[in-house]
């Protein structure tokens, strides 16, 4: 009996450390696909086919499942999705596709990583939510590491770069706080889906509007760019964001929340291997800083959110 206990926890542990594994590398590798997929194809149209692509699949997989049957999007839930879609991904996502064409990646997944830092601020000045001792160090510590990250760094990172990638955190905290509040459909799969079609046609919108259409050549697109662009849509918008979505109805959100800690380390990491960007002595150390700080914020009692959104359980992964 007590063997039979051991084996089953043991299958449930494992149930739980391979999506936790998805995540944790998947999420991670975003930042090198959403580089190497911008290397040949505009920004904005690819961020555009990425979710709009990915929301159609999840959209179309919710419906064959029943999941519109007794939550029915109507008006109310499109606006309310679109306004978070905008935020979410079209602003946070978005940042960083924009930011990356200036920036390295790992310095990219740096900044992002301080979501917890300004939903943190975001709840406290919009909610009235007290922070916790321990939370205020958190955040006294967490911008100290991005101004160590940023603040002299001797010219060697794009200032108009950095200024929208530490925009992008901020879209994707407050769309994760106002989510909770927003009047999307219960069911996750079928807002978050919502949510990325709504964003997809922002980002079509946006690089039309850039003038992205007559700079895209389908001749000079490369393969690498394509099979990023695949990577992106298949893995991080579908694979990663259902494993994320089951963690948090199975595992402890301390554990999920762990993800915030590994995505920096893994972006910073496959950026100096695959694109060989160098990896200073300062950045590591105000990246422990900065993951320092979320480990600070999260102990309190604060779990972060991830720009890939999972609305009403918890907000937005990257």
């Amino acid at each position: 009996m007590a063997l039979a206990l051991r084996v089953r926890a043991g299958a449930g542990l494992g149930r739980i450390w391979l999506p936790l594994l998805i995540v944790y590398l998947v999420w991670g590798s975003t930042y090198l696909g959403i580089r190497l997929a911008i290397d040949t194809i505009p920004p904005l149209l690819m961020a555009g086919v990425r979710f709009s692509v990915a929301g159609a699949i999840l959209y179309a997989f919710s419906i064959g499942r029943g999941e519109t049957q007794r939550d029915r999007p109507g008006r109310v839930q499109w606006v309310a999705a679109l306004l978070i879609g905008a935020l979410l991904l079209f602003g946070g996502n978005g940042g960083v596709v924009l930011a990356e064409r200036s920036i390295p990646t790992g310095i990219a997944a740096l900044l992002v990583a301080t979501v917890p830092l300004w939903m943190a601020i975001i709840n406290r000045l919009f909610f009235g939510h007290r922070l916790k001792p321990l939370t205020v160090v958190g955040l006294l510590v967490g911008f100290g590491g991005v101004a160590l990250l940023l603040g002299w760094q001797n010219g060697h990172i794009d200032p108009r770069g950095a200024l929208i990638g530490l925009l992008a955190p901020i879209c994707w905290a407050s769309g994760s706080v106002f989510s909770r509040r927003a009047r999307l459909p219960v069911r996750p799969m079928v807002a978050t889906a919502m949510q990325m079609l709504c964003a997809g046609g922002l980002f079509l919108l946006a690089g039309a509007a850039a003038g992205e259409l007559g700079r895209m050549h389908l001749g000079a697109i490369s393969t690498t760019s394509i099979l990023a662009l695949g990577y992106l849509t298949v893995f991080g918008s579908l694979v990663a964001f259902s494993a994320y979505v089951y963690l948090l109805r199975s595992a402890p959100l301390t554990l999920v929340s762990t993800y915030a800690y590994v995505n920096p380390v893994v972006a910073v990491a496959l950026g100096a291997i695959v694109l060989g960007e160098r990896i200073s002595l300062r950045t590591l150390v105000a990246g422990g800083v900065i993951v320092g700080a979320i480990a600070l914020i999260v102990s309190a009692g604060f779990t972060p959110g991830k720009p890939q959104p999972a609305p009403r359980v918890v907000p937005a992964h990257r």
